[in-house]
């Protein structure tokens, strides 16, 4: 995004337009002058000129002699020199007095058009303040940029190319290398080499992502990690989810993971269940869905119009990965592998459970993976699990063994199996604790004990032992709100989670409001590289300007729930700091997605996952907490999460504002700050009475794509 004009410098320089003119012909009047003089000398003693140079010379006249004249021949002669130098510091003072004139002018017409004011809405005369508000802080910021000099911040450098899919604590090489196998090779295993410290430069031919709905159908292919040849030769697995048109991948409903397409897939999905279609999934309590080894994310797509959530887990793959075409896609995903841990889930957080092709080996381990399920699948929620063991046509010895050991185990796990068509199974988790009291001595895994049985595990060791039974939050899906009620929590919901109604409702007002306030500063940052459209005001940013939102500090999620009532085509990946009040379970009750993590690790996503990344209050609480990681590693990893031309919005204290400035000059990104007023933003102060700062930052262009908000791309060499 171009930057305002510089109306101005401090210290010296060249002097701009007519005033540099002005001094260069002033020396060559100097000699001309003196010509004149000399010929002058020669008139009569009583012969008067009038220079035309300085027609204003007479209203300055002054009738006593300079101390500089000398009397020759009983004439009053001047200093040819001295005479010159008064005649050009009189045109300058009339210069200076033209100006005065035209200040007090502009003053005189800038009073009248305030009192004009008084006749307008006093939103019109909120927006105009805005806009000279936001305009002033960016003229004094371009000022001080100009009088930092070589004082300024040095830019970081830029990885190799190489490093555009660099994902940190997913090495398998390195993991191979170190000892782990047996699927522990895909598990995250962060380290002290695992942070980066250079900016993750994107494919060079990589453009920006369709907006919504288009994205989620259609992709550029060199913005993914995946090659036209790689799709070629797949298997038909591939082929009939994936079609190939020149530079983009086109995904459509008529493709799945299985044999029949999408549409029927999950249509059999619902009649398995006991409804209609998948329309109801909703009304049957089902909001949320957990999809492990989502196949780019064709289920989510397609159950994303229908209300229904769904959140795609799958293994670090260094080509044509599921979790980056979902993101691509405009999909909630991230990385995820239990072979050896638990997920960064609460207890008791979906309330659907689907995969399908997933190539975990469920028959293993003594059914360590299927316990995990169980722990993070809600009290009535549903686990759809389509596989070759489960064909009931087509079973050998071997895949009737496995399927024998899973049917089973879900037996022992007190699971319900609804039906079964094909190779696609669906079981219903119980509502009621009593069936594992029921169950014979020794069958199954054992209820876990008050040490075990952890509520919000963040990548502890996987557990042998049934989880979530202890929880306050043991509540069957079909006595929750269905959605969109479930994101406001009554009273009696609140109470589980220690928050008040008061507080929470107060939390809701106050993301609405900020809400408005954002897309409000968005504005003429978007719209400052466009001509000036008619009217008084630009166009508000569209409501699928953005897709990808990561909350890094999520709170109770109210910034996810007032971009939704705002009606904004996103969804939002809340984050709950391991460092903060752990508010995760009130997030995911809700009705959203979100996952705990440590910000002094890498988040577990691709590069360039999100179009604007916020956080309220995260610096403070991250240079409060702990000194493992300073501000400048949270802002590298800030950077590779980001894709080019993506926003980030930090809300924090006017010293930690200052401190993320400079190093936005770094990471070669644009930076404004806008102060928040009581008076005119309407926002609270701290609990310490510190007034909190609004920055909006936007991706630096100098070294990335250039894109037009259509979709098409013009590129800047690096």
């Amino acid at each position: 995004m171009s930057r305002p004009l510089h109306r101005g410098v401090l210290g010296g320089g060249r002097l701009s337009g007519n005033i540099q003119d002005y001094v260069e012909d002033s020396q060559m009047k100097v000699k001309t002058d003196k010509e004149d003089l000399d010929k002058s000398s020669k008139l009569p003693s009583d012969y008067v000129s009038l220079s035309l140079r300085n027609p204003f010379q007479f209203l300055f006249s002054d009738n006593s002699s300079s101390k500089q004249d000398t009397i020759e021949n009983g004439i009053l002669v001047s200093d040819p020199l001295t005479s010159i130098r008064n005649r050009h510091m009189l045109t300058l003072l009339f210069l200076k007095v033209t100006l005065v004139a035209i200040v007090i002018l502009g003053l005189s017409m800038s009073f009248l058009w305030t009192i004009s004011l008084t006749t307008t809405s006093k939103g019109q005369m909120i927006r105009g303040y805005r806009r000279l508000q936001e305009q002033l802080v960016s003229d004094l910021w371009d000022i001080g940029e100009l009088s930092l000099g070589s004082t300024k911040f040095k830019e970081s450098e830029f990885c190799s190319l190489e490093s555009e899919n660099f994902v940190p604590c997913f090495n398998i090489t390195e993991n191979l290398e170190m000892g782990f196998t047996e699927g522990k090779e895909y598990d995250r295993h962060c380290g002290p080499m695992s942070k980066q410290n250079c900016l993750i430069l994107a494919p060079p031919k990589y453009k920006i992502p369709h907006r919504w709905p288009t994205g989620r159908d259609v992709i550029w292919i060199d913005n993914v990690k995946i090659t036209a040849q790689e799709v070629l030769s797949s298997g038909s697995l591939t082929k009939r989810m994936m079609m190939l048109d020149e530079d983009q991948f086109s995904f459509s409903f008529a493709s799945s993971m299985v044999d029949d397409n999408i549409e029927d897939y999950s249509h059999q999905i619902a009649e398995m269940i006991g409804l209609r279609n998948e329309s109801y999934l909703v009304q049957a309590g089902v909001r949320s869905v957990l999809d492990i080894g989502c196949g780019y994310g064709s289920l989510g797509a397609h159950l994303f119009p229908k209300q229904v959530l769904t959140m795609c887990i799958a293994n670090y793959e260094a080509s044509g990965s599921q979790v980056e075409i979902a993101l691509e896609r405009g999909l909630p995903a991230m990385i995820g592998s239990f072979a050896s841990k638990q997920l960064p889930f609460p207890s008791l957080s979906f309330d659907m459970i689907h995969t399908a092709w997933d190539g975990v080996e469920w028959d293993k381990k003594d059914g360590v993976h299927l316990i995990e399920v169980d722990r993070v699948l809600r009290p009535g929620g549903y686990f759809v699990w389509t596989s070759a063991y489960a064909n009931t046509q087509a079973r050998d010895k071997q895949n009737l063994k496995r399927w024998d050991f899973v049917r089973n185990f879900a037996k022992d796990l007190c699971w319900d199996l609804l039906s079964q068509q094909d190779k696609t199974v669906v079981w219903k988790k119980p509502s009621k604790k009593t069936c594992y009291a029921s169950r014979k001595h020794g069958s199954g895994p054992l209820i876990c004990k008050e040490g075990h049985d952890v509520e919000l595990p963040y990548y502890h060791p996987l557990e042998s032992c049934i989880g979530g039974t202890r929880s306050h939050r043991w509540i069957p899906i079909e006595e929750r709100s269905t959605w969109p009620s479930r994101a406001s929590l009554t009273s009696k919901e609140l109470s589980v989670h220690g928050v008040l109604a008061d507080d929470f409702m107060e939390d809701n007002l106050n993301w609405r409001s900020l809400v408005g306030d954002y897309w409000s500063l968005l504005s003429p940052l978007i719209f400052s590289d466009h001509p000036k459209r008619p009217g008084d005001e630009d166009p508000i940013p569209p409501y699928n300007m953005v897709r990808n939102v990561l909350d890094m500090n999520a709170h109770f999620g109210g910034f996810n729930s007032a971009l939704l009532d705002a009606k904004k085509s996103v969804w939002v990946m809340n984050v709950v700091p391991t460092t903060g009040v752990n508010h995760l379970p009130l997030v995911l009750d809700r009705g959203f997605v979100g996952v705990l993590h440590d910000w002094c690790e890498a988040f577990p996503s691709y590069p360039r996952s999100y179009d604007m990344v916020h956080a309220d209050g995260l610096l403070s609480l991250e240079t409060k907490k702990q000194s493992r990681c300073s501000l400048l590693d949270l802002f590298f990893e800030i950077d590779r999460l980001l894709r080019p031309e993506g926003w980030v919005i930090l809300r924090d204290t006017s010293a930690l504002i200052e401190s993320a400035r400079g190093i936005t000059a770094k990471l070669k990104w644009e930076a404004r700050v806008v102060e928040i007023d009581n008076n005119f933003w309407a926002e609270k102060e701290s609990p310490k009475g510190l007034k909190r700062k609004i920055e909006c930052l936007m991706k630096g262009l100098k070294k990335l794509p250039i894109c037009s908000r259509q979709g098409w791309c013009n590129y800047t060499k690096v």
